[in-house]
């Protein structure tokens, strides 16, 4: 079995102002260490691929930045989509570069910007799911949640699926009965104690064929769109035929366009320290904090105060006091000040920024 990891590396990373901006997403930043997320992507998936084998996916602007960070990565393997449309076209996209090497590879779409505690487990279940998918399914890994959370989506778990190779024991394959939005609290305590829910990843194995074959079911004019431009790749032609017709693509995701609605779904349940890093609020579960429940970054510090996260810039002071529950980032020239409970709204202020004509700090 071939193995094809696609990156997925076109996000904005818009939660993470000031820190992230259009030239530098999230993606690019080390939130979780000393290490750029999408570099820590790459890092750990050996021995379980090849650097050969390895795809990246990015936006025109970010291209150069991919192959500053990863320089060994061939550079017909970053695959540059002239526009963001959302992860259906991307993944339709990835496949067809993947196909014309191996129409039956199977590939292991991640996620750039996740956080990942346990990296040999993570290496794990990518082989189990990828055993379930080189038989023709589309497995997804579905993470055990450790809590009630409302800011990811879920999948409720069917019956068990007989072993294929790695996928056994713990690993072994289960049906997905369906695809659940985020939930709120009482309906996610619910979900947590039921047992039968588990947290979506947004991790994928698939033949290259196979989802092919389910986005032209699924999503058939997604899937014209791609034979039209499968039909010009390795010609002179490739760059102007992606250029005209992928922002034509419809703008979905994976889940809502293909997932939904294939009858191929498997899951594979895991727990390797998974966190999708999704907004500064979710910093202290991938970082060190004090007694307090404090993170402090640079010269940030809390003076009487408990679960707050200060990030400084160089030597420049960033104090808290008599504060609870509060991120306060300090990226030299934009400072955001806001609620640790209403990190995932960092989103609004950049949207004004937008409006007042601030593309300066965006």
């Amino acid at each position: 079995m071939k193995l094809f990891p696609v990156i997925m590396a076109g996000g904005s990373g818009t939660r993470f102002w000031p820190l992230s901006r259009k030239d530098r997403p999230k993606q690019f930043l080390a939130l979780a260490g000393d290490t750029a997320l999408l570099r820590a992507t790459v890092d750990r998936l050996p021995p379980l691929a090849r650097l050969s084998t390895t795809f990246v996916v990015c936006g025109p602007s970010h291209a150069p930045a991919v192959r500053k960070l990863v320089p060994q990565l061939p550079r017909a393997n970053v695959v540059i989509e002239p526009c963001a449309r959302n992860t259906a076209p991307c993944v339709g996209l990835a496949a067809l570069h993947v196909a014309a090497r191996e129409p039956r590879g199977v590939m292991l779409m991640l996620p750039a910007d996740h956080h990942i505690g346990k990296p040999e487990a993570f290496r794990a279940a990518l082989a189990a799911a990828a055993a379930v998918a080189e038989k023709g399914s589309i497995a997804t890994i579905g993470i055990r949640p450790s809590r009630p959370e409302t800011g990811y989506g879920y999948l409720k778990v069917g019956g068990r699926l007989p072993a294929i190779g790695k996928a056994r024991g713990p690993l072994a394959p289960h049906k997905v009965e369906r695809f659940v939005e985020k939930p709120d609290v009482v309906t996610a305590a619910r979900y947590l104690a039921e047992g039968n829910y588990l947290w979506n990843s947004g991790i994928f194995a698939f033949r290259a064929d196979v989802i092919l074959d389910e986005i032209r079911r699924a999503m058939p004019v997604l899937g014209e769109q791609l034979q039209v431009i499968e039909r010009s790749l390795g010609t002179p032609g490739h760059a102007r035929t992606l250029k005209r017709i992928f922002p034509d693509c419809p703008s979905i995701s994976i889940d809502y366009g293909v997932m939904e609605k294939s009858h191929r779904i498997a899951v594979v349940p895991a727990d390797f320290g998974w966190s999708d890093v999704g907004s500064f609020a979710a910093l202290p579960e991938v970082q060190a904090v004090d007694g307090e429940g404090n993170l402090t970054r640079g010269a940030g510090l809390v003076v009487d105060g408990h679960e707050n996260v200060v990030l400084g810039h160089g030597k420049r002071p960033l104090a808290v006091v008599g504060l609870d529950g509060v991120v306060a980032v300090d990226a030299g020239d934009a400072i955001l000040v806001v609620r640790r409970d209403r990190a995932q709204d960092v989103r609004k202020a950049v949207e004004e920024l937008r409006r007042r004509g601030r593309e300066d700090v965006l």
